[in-house]
């Protein structure tokens, strides 16, 4: 190995020591070979390195620029972190103890396909890749085809909670076979966030089962950060409530049922002021959200699935709609509406608004679970809903007390079709069904926005409804398309010549 990283690979595998900056450089020397890989030194790759350092792993790093892996070594990494640098993949190849496991922190899509083309030919049968990037499911199962057929394990790891999770604790949503995810086991539990001593990871299943759940995941964080949106505007329009009433009133939620990490953070980001103004923060930030696609592909994949979940799709277009910024300024002065405020004091309203968000998001997580366990059905992954809602009890973005009650509900019953069907939340959606409906009739007489909110209500609505009016649709279909129709009295499809009836 080049001296430049300060390597000296040994494929005697000393006992470790601790290590020490090389005086030449700052670098780390380390004379031990690693028991893991990580190329990729991103924010999340360096966050995650630290993490496995942390918890006493001999660890490799490599990114494609040299310098940045220098950089890292010379300014994050301290003894007793067991951390050497590669200049090169064949390098870090070269410092890794057989089986090798490298995980790839780079860029979701071309990026990762390019990386693991650089690194098949360096590796040897029964070696491990790992991406543990926001990886979509369908390239993940491509991909773990194609490294099996190189006599390569590969494990699509669905990691959650952003650089704060990566560097502290994150949930883990690993997917594989038994034998390639086993060598990574060890690691990726030991980095995973812990709940009551039990840390927040999972093999859910085989190729892109990890990678899916992770998506969904991510789905059901896009309606839960926009409902608590919708809640906001509810708030700051429709009561006229001050940043710090807002603060209050969710600083109190946090301490009850809709006790989570996004309420937590939404509760402290009202309190903030922006040093340069001195305005509450979020005031001076402008409204268009970002979104870097894995909502998109969740409602993708319902659509394929044949998976109704319209919370997380009023979500997504919500973000879609938001980034119209200066159509909507024009719009504002050409369309004319409603645009009052819900009637009567904030005292009568904030419960209601509780309730009704706590509804809401139930109906959410009772969409994206439904559509974990159609994806379980057509890819014949053995997806356990009630592991999956234990493993996002911390360290994700959706981590909540709530999951704690989805957990135990799949515990309960184990077909359980649909969360809404549990005794203990129908229940709370029945005590909570009087304050939904007055909410949502109040935001639609104010004008006030609140698409995710009223499309987890209709989801409910229409769940619980023994009779749609899907027949007259069917009727339709048949009447311009002779697409058939079922009857109620008897089997069979028919079709009718309408013109003759």
């Amino acid at each position: 190995m080049p001296a430049a990283l300060g390597l000296t690979p040994s494929r005697s595998a000393p006992p470790p020591r601790a290590l020490e900056p090389a005086a030449s450089d700052g670098l780390i020397d380390m004379t031990e070979q690693s028991e893991i890989g990580l190329t990729g030194l991103g924010t999340m790759g360096q966050s995650l390195a630290l993490n496995i350092a942390d918890h006493g792993f001999a660890l490799a790093v490599h990114n494609r620029t040299a310098d940045k892996t220098k950089a890292f070594l010379a300014e994050r990494v301290a003894p007793p972190q067991r951390v050497a640098g590669a200049a090169t993949l064949a390098e870090l190849v070269g410092q890794l103890q057989r089986p090798r496991a490298i995980i790839s922190m780079v860029p979701a899509g071309p990026a990762t396909d390019a990386q693991i083309e650089a690194l098949a030919p360096l590796l040897e049968p029964g070696d491990v890749i790992v991406d543990a990037g926001n990886a979509h499911y369908l390239d993940t199962m491509r991909r773990e085809r194609q490294a099996r057929e190189r006599g390569l394990g590969f494990v699509g790891a669905g990691v959650s909670g952003g650089e704060e999770g990566a560097r502290h604790g994150p949930s883990i949503m690993a997917g594989g076979t038994k034998e390639a995810v086993g060598r990574v086991a060890p690691v990726l539990a030991a980095i995973a966030a812990k709940v009551d001593g039990e840390p927040c990871y999972a093999h859910l299943g085989p190729n892109g089962a990890g990678h899916f759940v992770k998506m969904v995941h991510n789905g059901i964080e896009y309606a839960d950060m926009q409902l608590i949106a919708e809640i906001y505007a509810l708030m700051k329009r429709g009561l006229g409530l001050d940043h710090g009433a807002m603060q209050a009133a969710f600083a109190g939620w946090n301490k009850g049922e809709l006790d989570s990490y996004l309420i937590e953070i939404t509760a402290d980001i009202m309190g903030k002021r922006d040093p340069e103004t001195g305005q509450p923060m979020v005031e001076v930030i402008r409204d268009a959200a970002g979104q870097k696609g894995t909502g998109g592909w969740t409602v993708a994949s319902a659509l394929e699935l044949g998976v109704a979940i319209p919370s997380i799709v009023a979500a997504v277009e919500a973000r879609t709609l938001s980034a119209l910024k200066a159509e909507r300024e024009h719009a504002a002065l050409r369309l004319s509406g409603a645009a009052g405020r819900l009637g009567g004091p904030a005292e009568r309203w904030l419960p209601a608004l509780e309730a009704a968000l706590l509804a809401a998001k139930i109906g959410a997580y009772a969409q994206g679970f439904a559509l974990i366990d159609a994806a379980a059905k057509a890819y014949d992954w053995p997806l356990d809903r009630a592991k999956i809602a234990r493993i996002w009890r911390g360290g994700c973005i959706i981590r909540a007390r709530l999951l704690r009650q989805i957990a135990a509900a799949y515990e309960r019953d184990a077909g359980l079709a649909n969360l809404l069907l549990d005794p203990a939340f129908g229940q709370t959606l029945e005590r909570a069904d009087q304050s939904w409906r007055e909410v949502a009739a109040g935001a639609l007489l104010a004008g006030i926005p609140v698409p995710a909110l009223t499309a987890a209500l209709t989801y409910y609505d229409s769940y619980r409804s023994a009779s749609l009016p899907a027949n007259l649709i069917q009727a339709q279909r048949d009447y311009f398309g002779a697409h058939t129709y079922e009857r109620i009295d008897r089997e069979g499809r028919f079709h009718s010549d309408w013109a003759k009836l």
